[in-house]
């Protein structure tokens, strides 16, 4: 393989590299750090990734630097990040034991990222955790800045820990193995960190948006890494998000109340941010807060790129009891709205001003006008 490229999240003494390179996973042993004294890595994954060959790759490379190694299979989709499949992984600890020097390996989308980390959090009070991430959307977002977490009935992510992983390592290769919608949700928070911070991304996202979805090496490795990069940067700055971090929230809070309310499975996670940033491009336009032309501009390159923009009718008082529950919900809804490209600010939402926006766009996917 050819040298991996390599950014760092710098957190001091938590500090770790994101490594990107293809057949990253071949060689893992020697392209990430293990803990010194390890003699045990659980792989925890999920059947596509070991039907794919990607896990028992990951599985091999842990053998060769001297690791005893065990899979650990959780189901497909948003229906592992469960307490009763959170269980399990502890239960899988226990049995072999994995000790408190010992590493649990997430080999998957940011699902397993999300409910391995949390179970590296809370094993022996913490053990090391390597993040794999196998999509778009994991490898430029969920696998990067230490959040874990699982979801309840009531919410998504609302039982959760900041962990940092020992490494992030991406291998853009094996999203050549993923049905389109899988790949393409990815490009929403590519999109988001774009608007949040990067306006030449946004403009190579608008000029190639068919590369994106078919997947072209190239341009997928130069969108992760630019996309990691930000997401590193901010991560750095405010790791457990008392300020600028809660820009990366842009597109989320009506999207994780989206998932929430139409069963866990009917959007991908992606695809709800992607609505997401719709909603809260209207409101901010709504506001007066954001320029009518970038709520056109935004829609039209997520449309591009395969991405859903139109706003389901949900339940007005079930999605206004889901806002509520909101981990960054305080004295009110707070959103993540846009003055510019580059320029995030979070401002209280009330549920009147909400309602007159939603009214206006369920049912409809047109441009504001």
């Amino acid at each position: 393989m050819s040298a991996p490229s390599r950014l760092e999240v710098e957190l001091g003494d938590r500090g770790y590299q994101i490594v990107v390179g293809e057949g990253l996973l071949d060689d893992l042993g020697a392209q990430v750090p293990l803990p010194l004294h390890a003699r045990r890595a659980l792989v925890v994954t999920q059947p596509p990734l070991v039907a794919h060959g990607h896990a028992p790759r990951v599985e091999r490379a842990l053998s060769g630097a001297r690791l005893e190694v065990r899979r650990h299979v959780v189901p497909d989709g948003e229906v592992a990040k469960s307490t009763e499949v959170l269980a399990g992984i502890w239960s899988a600890c226990a049995d072999w034991p994995l000790g408190r020097d010992d590493v649990i390996v997430a080999v998957g989308g940011g699902v397993v990222g999300d409910l391995a980390g949390f179970a590296a959090a809370t094993w022996m009070r913490g053990v090391a955790v390597v993040q794999v991430p196998t999509t778009l959307l994991a490898m430029v977002d969920a696998a990067i800045g230490g959040k874990t977490a699982i979801d309840l009935p009531q919410g998504k992510n609302l039982v959760g820990a900041f962990h940092q992983p020992l490494a992030v390592a991406a291998d853009p290769s094996v999203l050549s193995t993923l049905p389109e919608r899988l790949r393409v949700e990815g490009a929403a928070e590519i999109v988001k960190a774009a608007l949040l911070a990067d306006p030449l991304l946004l403009e190579r996202l608008e000029r190639d948006p068919a590369g994106v979805r078919a997947g072209e090496p190239e341009l997928i490795r130069m969108l992760v890494l630019r996309a990691a990069g930000i997401k590193a940067e901010v991560v750095a700055g405010d790791e457990r998000e008392a300020g600028a971090r809660a820009h990366l929230n842009l597109g989320h809070t009506y999207g994780h109340a989206l998932e929430t309310l139409t069963g866990y499975g009917t959007y991908l996670h992606g695809e709800a941010v992607s609505v997401g940033l719709v909603v809260a491009l209207e409101l901010g336009a709504d506001l007066g807060i954001t320029p009518p032309a970038l709520v056109d501009r935004v829609r039209a390159v997520l449309g591009a790129l395969g991405l859903p923009t139109a706003v389901p009718r949900l339940d007005r008082a079930a999605l206004h009891a889901t806002l509520a529950r909101d981990k960054k919900a305080r004295d009110g809804v707070r959103f993540v709205l846009l003055e510019d490209v580059g320029r995030p600010a979070v401002q209280g939402v009330s549920s009147v001003e909400l309602d007159a926006v939603l009214g206006r766009l369920e049912g409809a996917d047109e441009p504001r006008g």
